[in-house]
């Protein structure tokens, strides 16, 4: 299996520990992005949006400004939830895998990342 693309924070614990699970199975990495670095798009979120099903499954409840701005007592919208993960990195939940096959993975769950490596 390739990843085309990791979407990440390199200084990110767990984005660490997902990038090293790939590596120790010897899955290749074509493209790593670090988000904050490189702030995608509205379009390459809503593509990512897509692909993974949702726009809740991308979207970060665990990013501190979720409660700090008050979100938490919030129903949010999709365009919302779009609004905040373009306009602040911290609101996209990471690391984001994206295979060659058009597969995706948001946050890192051994498991998970196991049964994609393994499909």
């Amino acid at each position: 299996m390739t990843v085309k693309a990791l979407f990440w924070l390199p200084y990110c614990s767990t984005c660490i520990k997902a990038q090293q699970f790939l590596l120790d199975r010897g899955v290749k990495i074509q493209k790593t992005v670090d988000i904050k670095a490189e702030p995608l798009s509205k379009e390459q979120i809503k593509e990512l949006t897509t692909l993974i099903g949702s726009v809740e499954a991308l979207f970060s409840k665990r990013a501190m400004k979720y409660r700090a701005l008050g979100l938490d007592k919030k129903q949010l919208t999709d365009a919302e939830m779009l609004d905040y993960m373009h306009q602040e990195y911290t609101f996209i939940k990471r690391p984001v895998l994206v295979t060659n096959t058009g597969k995706i993975l948001a946050g890192f769950s051994a498991k998970q990342y196991a049964l994609l490596i393994d499909s």
